[in-house]
């Protein structure tokens, strides 16, 4: 076999993969976005550990098809860019959203969250909810309230035979 069948079946694997191991993948179509935008779109992906690549198409097809996710070839057509999360499901589809909200050229195209395939509308679903650390305290705040409730119920009580004996 040639050097660049080979070359491209390693980059065929190692794409299949980033989908496997991914927790959400999320794919885009930058064009008409400076190199400036892009560059910005990096920096505050790679901040959060998210990995975007810019891989051929027919590659990135082979690899849906070797992952078991073939659903994702339909909107892969174009310039397309993908970013990869293997640990905070969420990182990538906030930063792409808060970024298209800015920049109308970006366009979500489809995604994966934890090796189901996504559609645009359910990645800007996913790009609303809050984060992690937001959701755990939000949980934390509904467990705390029936102990706060009754510490104040038992307070209330104490007040109120403490004002009966004196």
């Amino acid at each position: 076999m040639s050097r660049t069948i080979e070359a491209k079946k390693v980059r065929v694997e190692e794409i299949t993969e980033k989908f496997t191991t991914a927790a959400t993948a999320v794919v885009v179509d930058y064009r008409g976005l400076t190199v400036s935008q892009i560059t910005e779109l990096r920096k505050q992906l790679r901040e959060a550990g998210v990995e975007f690549k810019v891989y051929k198409n027919t590659m990135t097809r082979r690899a849906t098809e070797a992952a078991g996710l073939a659903g994702l070839n339909e909107n892969l057509t174009g310039p397309n860019a993908i970013a990869f999360s293997t640990e905070d499901v969420v990182a990538p589809a906030k930063i792409i959203n808060d970024f298209a909200k800015k920049n109308d050229k970006l366009e979500i195209k489809a995604g994966v969250i934890e090796g189901t395939i996504a559609t645009a509308d359910d990645i800007k679903a996913l790009a609303e909810l809050p984060s992690r650390e937001g959701l755990l305290s939000m949980l934390l705040s509904v467990l705390q309230a029936p102990m706060r409730n009754f510490a104040l119920a038992t307070k209330a009580v104490a007040e109120q035979k403490e004002e009966q004996g004196a």
